[in-house]
């Protein structure tokens, strides 16, 4: 019989991917724990733990008090063994989080950029945060970039963006002239599904949509536990849904212009208000101060013309659970949520479920930081033997 000399190997690699996994997940155990819940002998397991401390991935985190004997040793994950970088780039402003493996965020950064150059102001940026968190930047094993716009998923470049002109094809590639080859751009509503799958409403949803009510408009849509982005990156750009009653769009290259945008962006709620007798002001504000002084009548018009798309989004994906996000989303919590299910209901044969956002703080840069995490554990994890 060939013994193939690589199996022994993988095997390793295989059980030291579970344990590491685990104790981020349920850490620190004690080696017997370990041993129990991956099914390896406290031999083999105790070996494992001890190749893992070798390469710096895991240390004694504390000890549990037994019966009898001494009190065993608890092992957890060392969380300076990596550390990640996410970033939120809006046109005025970019937020920088810094991570370690085990998810914990160390520091966030805020950092105003510089016209026309995004290389120079997301280096200054990470460099800003690498020396709040003190650390190197060769620490950083990722780098996770949200922006609003469309990403190409065969390039991962920009293909455009309407507030970000000079985000373009090519920038990536100087970005990771800059930063190193670890540098992934993703459009901040996808970023921003993958924190309420992580860590929100969608948590254990593997079928849900994002849908961003703002000053833009935008979705971001799981299946099957994946994002979809569509052929080119443009799966989840909502605003550009025609709908009844308004005008389709003369000029693609203006962004405000899309008739979904138009049914439910700034200029429309300013519409609604000044009906219900409302002063006007931003978006967000408008409906916090609908909430505050119980005016179902603007609070009603603003779920109807909302659910025009959740209802589009139902009927083609049926993903049984909508997360409302985004300033609007945010503001109109679970009462708007609720009115937006019903509204629905009532033009579409399936009923999806309506929930407010579940993350707490900055969505994108949450999401960010997942996408990170999960990128710099597999260079961390399955590089162990």
């Amino acid at each position: 019989m060939t013994r193939n000399p690589g199996v022994p190997r993988l095997l390793r690699r295989l059980n030291d991917r579970a344990a590491l996994e685990l104790l981020l997940s349920e850490g620190p155990l004690t080696r017997a724990e370990l041993g129990e819940r991956t099914g390896l002998s406290k031999v083999t397991a105790g070996q494992l733990l001890a190749r893992l401390e070798e390469r710096g991935l895991v240390e004694v985190a504390g000890e549990r008090a037994g019966g009898r004997g001494p009190n065993a040793a608890l092992y957890g994950v060392v969380p300076s063994s990596a550390h990640v970088a996410g970033l939120d780039v809006l046109p005025d402003a970019i937020t920088v989080g810094v991570a370690d493996i085990t998810g914990r965020t160390v520091v966030e950064v805020v950092v105003n950029p510089t016209a026309g150059d995004p290389v120079a102001t997301v280096h200054e940026a990470v460099r800003r945060a690498c020396e709040a968190a003190r650390i190197t930047l060769p620490q950083l094993r990722s780098f996770v970039i949200g922006t609003r716009g469309v990403v190409d998923p065969d390039t991962g470049d920009v293909r455009f963006s309407y507030d970000l002109p000079a985000w373009h094809a090519g920038v990536l590639a100087s970005l990771r002239g800059a930063l190193g080859a670890s540098v992934t751009i993703e459009n901040d509503v996808n970023l921003v599904a993958l924190a309420e799958h992580r860590y929100g409403a969608a948590v254990g949803v593997d079928d849900f949509v994002v849908v961003w009510a703002g000053v833009g408009q935008g979705l971001g849509v799981m299946l099957g536990g994946r994002l979809h982005r569509g052929n080119t990156g443009g799966a989840g750009e909502i605003g550009w849904l025609p709908v009844p009653g308004e005008p389709l769009p003369a000029d693609v290259t203006q962004p405000q212009s899309g008739s979904y945008q138009r049914l439910v962006g700034q200029t429309a709620l300013d519409g609604i208000a000044k009906g219900h007798g409302m002063s006007l002001r931003p978006s967000a504000d408008l409906v916090r101060t609908a909430l505050a002084e119980g005016r179902s009548g603007f609070l009603d018009a603003v779920a109807d013309r909302l659910a025009v798309g959740v209802a589009a989004v139902t009927v083609v994906l049926d993903p049984g659970l909508i997360v409302l996000a985004g300033d609007v989303g945010r503001a109109g919590g679970p009462e708007l949520a609720a009115r937006v299910e019903e509204a629905v209901a009532r033009v579409c044969p399936t009923r999806p479920s309506v929930v407010t956002t579940g993350v707490a703080g900055n969505p994108v840069l949450r999401g960010a930081l997942v996408a990170a995490l999960e990128q710099a554990r597999e260079q961390v994890f399955s590089d162990t033997v």
